[in-house]
């Protein structure tokens, strides 16, 4: 369904790998389908003409997690709350401007080591049936392999076109020892990272900076965020993820003291 290609940073394949190893973009989703609603806490981030680029999840009334490599920008770039078919004029969305944007100050933009960024909107966001803040995941929580796992976003698709409707796919979590077999000799695989997928959807261009969420007991935790993955979508490839558990005490931290 996904692949993570916007500000899914893409690399080459472990398998046939050549010069471009190296080269990383944002990817978007493959091969998944329509979401049934809107997840009320994904967030459409857009340029000033109104073109989406990432994604993102709302953390509390004032605040936005995202990926540091979406390069967001206060003062130029918004964020859009309850949106689920981008192309509809009747939906009750609330379009915020962002006024401050927070990059980890460990991020590395060679690996995407700690590839997090938080954006605090210019007014708070009003919590409604469609638009509610998502739990994040705590910091001592650890993710078994092949739990399943919901990817959602706006991004690229088997077909090469961004979708209007919010797409969800269904991804298994990876274990480190395995998505560092996959990668080692292109990437290194960091305690920042999480990874998920290789099983028939990915994440692609637009879907960076957007959830990987997980359910515990009927309720959803994010425990990841679109990092970076194959250069071509690869359904067959895991994606690499932001581990929210890792990166938890500095977003607390971040948002207490700003």
């Amino acid at each position: 369904m996904f692949w993570i290609i916007c500000c899914f940073v893409l690399v080459a394949s472990a398998v046939g790998q050549n010069d471009t190893r190296s080269k990383l973009l944002a990817v978007s989703s493959v091969r998944g389908e329509n979401a049934l609603f809107a997840w009320p806490w994904q967030v459409s981030l857009k340029t000033s003409k109104g073109i989406h680029f990432c994604g993102g999840t709302l953390i509390n009334k004032n605040w936005i997690l995202t990926a540091a490599h979406c390069s967001v920008q206060a003062g130029y770039h918004h964020a859009v709350l309850g949106e689920h078919d981008r192309g509809s004029d009747d939906e009750a969305v609330q379009i915020n401007k962002i006024s401050k944007v927070i990059v980890h100050p460990r991020f590395n933009k060679d690996n995407f080591n700690n590839d997090v960024a938080l954006l605090r909107l210019s007014s708070p966001a009003q919590i409604t049936s469609r638009v509610s803040p998502v739990k994040l995941v705590s910091s001592t929580t650890s993710i078994s392999s092949g739990t399943l796992c919901v990817l959602t976003g706006w991004g690229r698709t088997a077909t090469g076109l961004s979708p209007r409707i919010l797409q969800e796919t269904t991804l298994p979590i990876v274990s480190t020892s395995n998505c560092k077999l996959y990668w080692g000799l292109i990437r290194t695989i960091t305690d920042s990272m999480i990874c998920a997928g290789g099983s028939g959807s990915s994440a692609c261009q637009g879907d960076s900076g957007g959830p990987l969420l997980c359910d515990s007991k009927g309720v959803w935790y994010q425990v990841g965020i679109v990092s970076w993955g194959a250069v071509d979508c690869s359904v067959k490839s895991p994606g690499v993820y932001s581990r929210v558990s890792f990166l938890r005490k500095w977003i607390d931290q971040t948002v207490s003291s700003n």
